[in-house]
């Protein structure tokens, strides 16, 4: 049977034809060119709108918004952390309804790409994976590891069910056309060496095990077993990807950034739409490209503590569809034009014989034509990104833009050329300010208690790693120190070293300082003068996650939170608290008391605000 699990595969009917702006009928395969639906090729247009950065009364709207752009298909991830956030226990409400969103996905008449991961990255916390796998003895994520093995295959059939349940894939006539196991997998499988390989042939024969009747894709993933299809990520997979790796499986294209994710402190990626649009085409040209998916076409918000290390609440903001779902031109309206172009081409580039030859140095003709229709489509290409240049081509003149591609349909007439923006509207956001909040007498505050050790819970003589204390349950994690100053300290300097992210510092009940690290540095020391009492002082330093990472290798074993705190006096004379008596605190007063509900402001005592410009810490 080890041998021979693929033919679960041969096995396989699928119904699927879109009717009335719902899914029915019809099956579904898929070739060396393209998905097969219905018995025919398909050219697909997808777009990433996940379903919990944006609320349920949005997704009509966006997903309506998406089909007037020209896409066929709604990619998302599935995540984990939010739908079993302790073991067994499930939630699918609200902005988690994963089955309500793509029932909407099928309402519209569009199909569904579902990454169920279950580790997906996505610049969300702790890579979707819900922080409870980390105490489960011997784990080793993403790896030939029995424990994790477990946990992944539980939730993945979980969700497998569950859209077998709602008649959701394609073969129950549903929209869901392809579903993802693992992501980008790829970047770290050689940390795991022999493990990696092994864990990659099982989690292909698991999925395809659990008999969806819709094919597998694993992206960035160039050793994915039969039938897996492995898939392209990126901005420029027309010039990056190796191809499939097999004659029998289609060109797809899981994650085109239409930007990039911002981070706290980083500027906005603008990626035009002139940008995008030649490498759409170029995909199409060079690699044979059926499938491409614009990651974001949606971004949305990062709510509440779902957002990765340093990664902002607004994500994805330049999308084609903003973070409030509005339309962002001129990159909408190019994308829908070229999408107009290309499914009035699509027969000849699905079923033609394509082509290649120089038209110059830095110029090039992709040509597909059909022998029984007498079809052509030619994609006459400039690389040169500064440069006019003028080429011959079936014996007639065609001036091509700086990097650009000029799309013929019949190799005659231009239909579209990617560098041309027709959109008239360049659209911007505008604030209207509707009411003014700046007078002090109208606000009340709420400062948290500081933490002593005489009042913690939790003592250790080392310094304990922050994430594994926290549990995840916060950000903020209180290490307080008690200690007797007899030195003689003329000039004594508080020195904190940290695995990251942020740290804030008092001394005997007086904010002291702060520090903080960065997205591509997590760590970060701190020095701050200081005065110390005679005899006994308190030291107080919150440490603080700006979420949890979300990738690479042995992810259980990332460590944050302080690792050294002594006060300098002099080169010879210090305090070194590392084998001290330290206390711990999780979480702050408000958090616990919630004050972050409505109905929960009177739990503690406002009073009338103080300064609070530029404070750093409540």
């Amino acid at each position: 049977m080890e041998g021979r699990w693929w033919l679960y595969w041969g096995a396989v009917v699928i119904i699927i034809m879109i009717k009335g702006g719902h899914v029915e009928g019809g099956e579904v395969t898929y070739d060396g060119r393209s998905l097969i639906i219905d018995g025919k090729r398909k050219l697909l247009f997808s777009g990433s709108i996940h379903y919990p950065r944006s609320t349920p009364e949005m997704w009509p709207s966006l997903i309506s918004k998406a089909k007037e752009g020209g896409l066929d298909v709604i990619q998302t991830y599935v995540f984990w952390n939010l739908h079993e956030p302790q073991p067994g226990q499930y939630d699918f409400s609200g902005r988690n309804d994963l089955v309500r969103f793509i029932k909407e996905i099928e309402a519209q008449g569009l199909y569904a790409c579902l990454r169920i991961g279950p580790f997906i990255e996505a610049e969300w916390t702790y890579g979707g994976f819900p922080f409870w796998l980390h105490d489960i003895p011997g784990i080793v994520y993403r790896s030939d590891n029995e424990p994790f093995k477990f946990y992944m295959q539980n939730f993945t059939t979980k969700i497998v069910k569950m859209m077998k349940s709602e008649s959701l894939f394609a073969s129950q006539g549903g929209p869901i056309i392809l579903s993802q196991i693992e992501n980008e997998y790829g970047n770290i499988e050689a940390a795991f060496k022999k493990k990696g390989v092994s864990y990659v042939r099982w989690a292909a024969k698991m999925t395809v095990e659990l008999q969806t009747g819709v094919p597998w894709i694993m992206c960035k993933q160039i050793d994915a077993p039969d039938p897996i299809i492995n898939t392209c990520n990126g901005m420029r997979c027309g010039e990056t990807f190796s191809g499939p790796n097999s004659p029998n499986k289609p060109s797809l294209w899981t994650e085109n950034w239409t930007s990039f994710y911002q981070v706290y402190g980083g500027k906005p990626y603008i990626r035009s739409a002139e940008d995008i649009a030649f490498h759409v085409a170029l995909f199409i040209a060079r690699i044979n490209g059926s499938y491409i998916n614009y990651y974001m076409y949606h971004g949305g918000t990062n709510l509440g503590r779902t957002g990765a290390a340093y990664v902002t609440t607004s994500y994805y903001d330049q999308a084609p569809l903003d973070e409030y779902g509005l339309i962002r031109q001129p990159k909408w309206g190019h994308l829908k034009e070229l999408h107009a172009a290309m499914k009035q081409c699509s027969a000849t580039l699905l079923q033609g014989v394509r082509t290649n030859f120089s038209l110059g140095q830095y110029q090039e003709a992709y040509v597909f034509q059909e022998e029984t229709r007498g079809g052509c489509v030619a994609f006459l290409t400039n690389y040169d990104g500064l440069h006019n240049v003028t080429v011959q081509f079936h014996n007639t003149s065609f001036e091509l833009l700086p990097k650009s591609i000029s799309i013929l349909r019949d190799c005659e007439t231009v239909i579209f050329n990617t560098a041309k923006v027709n959109t008239e509207q360049h659209n911007k956001r505008i604030l209207k300010r509707t009411q003014k909040f700046d007078s002090r007498d109208s606000w009340k505050e709420f400062k948290d208690v500081l933490a002593k050790i005489e009042d913690t819970s939790l003592e250790s003589n080392t310094f304990l790693e922050h994430m594994n204390t926290t549990k995840d349950k916060s950000d903020y994690l209180w290490y307080t120190l008690r200690f007797e100053h007899n030195l003689s300290c003329t000039e004594p300097v508080l020195h904190v070293e940290s695995f990251g992210h942020v740290a804030h510092a008092y001394l005997n009940n007086i904010y002291i300082g702060a520090a903080h690290g960065s997205h591509n540095v997590k760590g970060f020391t701190m020095d701050i003068p200081i005065m110390l009492n005679d005899g006994i002082n308190n030291i107080s330093i919150v440490s603080v996650m700006v979420g949890l990472p979300d990738s690479g290798a042995f992810l259980e074993r990332k460590y944050t939170g302080l690792r050294k705190v002594e006060i300098q006096c002099t080169e010879t004379e210090f305090y070194n608290f590392k084998n001290y008596t330290w206390g711990y605190q999780v979480g702050l007063l408000g958090e616990k008391l919630q004050i972050y509900r409505e109905e929960n402001l009177d739990n503690v005592v406002w009073k009338q605000s103080e300064t609070s410009i530029n404070r750093t810490f409540t």
